[in-house]
This record gives C-alpha cells, sequence and structure tokens, in this order.
C-alpha cells in the first residue's frame, strides 16, 4: 500500500513568513505523526507503569521478550526488529547486562559481532513480568475502544510503507 502525499497547492512560505494560526491548528489537528508520537508516549507510560513492580521499563520488557528464544541474537537482528540503531540499541543493553538479565558474547563466526541471549535470571524475570504484560495489555486493546487487529494492520502498513523510503 502505497502513500499518496497531496501537494500543498500554495506557494512555500518565504524566509520571512510565518506560518498562520490556522495554519499551526491544521497540522496540530491532522498531523499523523504527531497523534502517533503522542500516542506512542501515552502507551509507554501506561506500561511502564504497569511493569514497575518487576523493575522494568517498556522498553526494557520488548527487549528482554525479543530475546526470548532459543540462541543468541545477533545485534542487526534485535536492532531491526526493535527498529533502533547499534547505538540506541547498546545503551539500552548495557543496564539489563548489568542486571545479570541478558549476556553479550562474541559471535564465533565473526569475531567482530555481538551475540545476546537471556540468562536465567532474566528469564525468571519475564516470567514474573509477563502476566502484568498480559493484563495491561488487554486493558489497552478495551480503551482502543475499536478493532485491535485492524490498528495493528494499519500501524504495520505505516511503518512498512515509510521505512522503505
Amino acid at each position: 500500500m502505497a502513500i499518496r502525499w497531496r501537494t500543498n497547492r500554495r506557494a512555500p512560505l518565504s524566509k520571512h513568513e510565518k506560518p498562520s494560526l490556522e495554519s499551526a491548528q491544521r497540522i496540530r489537528d491532522r498531523c499523523l505523526c504527531l497523534h502517533a508520537q503522542r500516542a506512542a508516549r501515552a502507551l509507554a507510560r501506561h506500561f511502564d507503569n504497569a511493569l514497575r513492580p518487576v523493575g522494568l521499563s517498556n522498553g526494557q520488557f520488548s527487549l528482554l521478550v525479543s530475546l526470548n528464544r532459543p540462541g543468541a541474537a545477533s545485534m542487526g537482528s534485535l536492532a531491526e526488529l526493535l527498529a533502533m540503531d547499534r547505538t540506541t540499541l547498546t545503551a539500552n543493553l548495557k543496564p539489563l547486562e548489568r542486571r545479570g538479565l541478558l549476556g553479550v558474547t562474541v559471535d564465533a563466526n565473526d569475531k567482530r559481532s555481538r551475540r545476546i541471549a537471556l540468562t536465567p535470571a532474566g528469564r525468571a524475570l519475564l516470567r514474573k513480568a509477563v502476566p502484568l504484560w498480559q493484563h495491561t495489555h488487554a486493558e489497552t486493546e478495551q480503551l482502543a475502544g475499536m478493532d485491535a487487529d485492524s490498528l495493528r494492520a494499519a500501524l504495520r502498513a505505516l511503518t512498512a510503507a515509510t521505512s522503505q523510503q
């Protein structure tokens, strides 16, 4: 599904011209990016609060869940799954590694690469966190007041369409 952008029929603003109040209000009310950011921040706070009893943020929970697999993950595959650059991923891994929730090792096939895996402590914490997430997620789907599968599909489509540009 390609996104087709409507062109602005009005000439671009000059360097000295200020956007009108009407323009600013229209952007405030219609901007998909703004509304997605606001929703993402609100959801993040909601899940942060839910996961606080086990000492995780929603981002840390997502990272641990993405490592819940039979083998160790490569930095590249993990960064792609979480839509993070490697520098940000590395910064997010460090506190979890210090807590003993995951281990980072040198890739046996490529000494320049790293592999990341959950430790037994990480798996145990994830077992405690998943029920909190399940409850909060079910509650959040109800709060959305719409078909959550359609919302997920629309978000995936937007992600795919804008990631390829």
